[in-house]
């Protein structure tokens, strides 16, 4: 069976081993990569770093935390006003962050649902020739969201892009590479790629955005020779999808080319997003695309009224596309997966018979 699905990450269930036996079952004969579902704190992206990683460390002040629900703390944020606010403190020239490989968490959770992985792959609830992929927030991404002021990106990022790729070298040491697909999710680059995140301006400025697609050298390069890499671009899903709405796709598009551009290796896989536009003109920009091999999906599973059309407008100009949501489905309500989910088998019906 042709494999043309991906899964973006975050999904709204309470464990690993029941994403891989839900969605894993339902949609692995479709999937190269399947990931956790980023279940717990990672359901809801990055916040929990905010909650975990800088809230309480030394060199960082907490400015800002999620209001309280009538009086009981509150660490998940509301919308992007309600978000966590922080700012190195004087003198600090890097932020340092103790068990290296650890500290972050996410070596200890894609440790930890591999085992699960490996075992239900073992059962056969699983295919043989589908790798666990563990998403990874960009360290750019991590930290522009909650340092505001631009004078302390250089202490932050420096210190959070250290512990992130010693993550990776702990991640690669515990998985077979030939399991093993990480993803680079890039929102708050994408978002402010389009039109300038509220607090730094209305337009991005080209030294901001050549520090975004500069960092996957060294992003890419951290990812070893036989462990699957992609790329994942995304509008955002706080407060409600999509954060920006910019008329086509030509932005991430020279976002995607150049961060592969830059990178030290051969890139598996990326994922740009798609709103619900079903004018041609939208797409176009997708004749651009230079990603190498690199597998293309595009986030087209939504609202499947026009999705017929919309992946005809995509294919038109990059035929051998394939297809994803436009990002994770961490922020909706449970009672929402099962609808999601059958738009999913819905897509792939559509997309097999046109």
């Amino acid at each position: 069976m042709e494999k043309n699905l991906l899964l973006v990450g975050s999904i709204p269930c309470d464990t690993a081993e029941e994403v891989f036996q839900t969605w894993g079952a339902t949609f692995g004969a479709h999937l190269k990569y399947l990931p956790d579902g980023e279940v717990g704190d990672r359901l809801h992206w990055i916040d929990g770093q905010a909650f975990h990683v800088f809230n309480g460390h030394p060199d960082i002040e907490t400015l800002k935390r999620p209001a309280p629900d009538d009086g009981v703390e509150r660490w998940k944020p509301r919308d992007i006003e309600d978000q966590w606010t922080f700012k190195v403190k004087p003198g600090v020239d890097l932020v340092r962050f103790s068990d290296s490989g650890w500290r972050l968490g996410y070596a200890r959770d894609a440790i930890s649902s591999y085992f699960v992985f490996k075992t239900l792959r073992n059962e056969g609830v699983l295919p043989d020739d589908i790798r666990f992929m563990v998403a990874l927030p960009t360290p750019q991404s991590s930290t522009v969201l909650f340092f505001k002021d631009p004078a302390d990106w250089p202490a932050a990022q420096g210190g959070y892009e250290a512990a992130m790729l010693a993550e990776v070298e702990t991640m690669v040491r515990h998985i077979p590479h030939e399991d093993l697909a990480i993803q680079w999710d890039a929102a708050c680059e994408s978002v402010d790629i389009e039109f300038g995140l509220p607090w730094l301006g209305d337009e991005i400025t080209p030294e901001r955005y050549e520090t975004y697609v500069e960092q996957f050298t060294r992003l890419s390069a951290s990812v070893p020779d036989g462990v699957a890499l992609g790329y994942h671009a995304c509008y955002g899903t706080l407060g409600g999808w999509p954060l920006v709405e910019p008329e086509t796709l030509g932005k991430q598009v020279k976002f995607v080319n150049d961060a592969v551009a830059r990178s030290k290796r051969k890139v598996d896989f990326v994922h740009l997003p798609m709103l619900d536009r079903s004018d041609p003109e939208y797409a176009t920009p997708l004749k651009d695309l230079e990603v190498n091999d690199a597998e293309v999906y595009l986030g087209l599973i939504h609202n499947i009224e026009s999705f017929s059309v919309r992946l005809a407008n995509a294919r038109r100009c990059l035929p051998a596309c394939k297809i994803a949501a436009p990002c994770g489905f961490g922020r909706i309500p449970p009672i929402q997966v099962q609808a999601v989910m059958d738009e999913h088998k819905e897509a792939l019906e559509i997309y097999a018979s046109n």
